[in-house]
């Protein structure tokens, strides 16, 4: 399982290679911090009216979802590659008040999920698996509670970052092409790619394009 966190509303980061555990640890370890400490945009919107309970951020990266999901009230498992991430995001936690909320940890997703879960709220947040979207979506779906939900996130393939990225061009996914792996007797399904526009330090007009899945198992 490899995870990427390329966050739109974040800083730029050096082009990477692979999205290997060993590439990620050195990937942080080169910068005292990766992404800007915001939380997703799409994760805000779509869970900001919904009963805290408990969530499963995959891919947590330096941990700001993580704390802005624990500081609405989630109890949350936050699973990252690099044990350099996870060190910052429970620093960021512990700074936010809301540590008592989070269990980090770098298992491998399926082994975090097979031992801990389900959990009412699952979200992945720009994280591409070697495996692929397919791949991501079957196996995150099998962490959510009856009644819960899935949000994935991820580059659209004509977002222009993903072109400007070829690792990131080739894990791109429109998430009507993962949908189908979800059952319509068990699951709503919401597949969308939608855009979105941010500001460079200079000025400049940025336009963003997101495939999101969002998927509620029925109860």
């Amino acid at each position: 399982m490899s995870h990427s966190h390329s966050h739109p509303e974040q800083q730029p980061t050096p082009p990477m290679n692979d999205f290997s555990r060993q590439s990620w640890e050195e990937r942080y370890k080169s910068r005292e911090s990766v992404w800007s400490g915001r939380p997703n945009g799409v994760l805000t919107e779509e869970v900001e009216t919904l009963e805290p309970a408990h969530a499963l951020d995959v891919g947590c990266g330096e941990g700001a979802d993580a704390v802005w999901l624990a500081g609405k009230g989630w109890h949350v498992t936050a699973v990252d590659l690099s044990a350099t991430a996870l060190a910052r995001a429970a620093a960021h936690a512990e700074q936010a008040g809301v540590d008592s909320h989070i269990t980090f940890t770098d298992g491998e997703l399926d082994e975090v999920i097979a031992n801990e879960g389900p959990w009412n709220l699952v979200s992945s947040q720009y994280t591409h698996p070697g495996q692929g979207s397919r791949w991501l979506v079957s196996t995150l779906a099998e962490a959510v509670a009856p009644g819960g939900m899935l949000l994935i996130v991820g580059h659209h393939p004509t977002d222009p970052h993903a072109a400007d990225h070829p690792d990131l061009k080739d894990a791109a996914f429109a998430a009507e092409d993962v949908a189908d792996v979800l059952s319509r007797d068990a699951w709503e399904v919401s597949a969308t790619m939608r855009e979105r526009t941010t500001y460079e330090a200079d000025g400049r007009e940025r336009l963003w394009r997101d495939s999101v899945l969002i998927a509620r198992r029925h109860g």
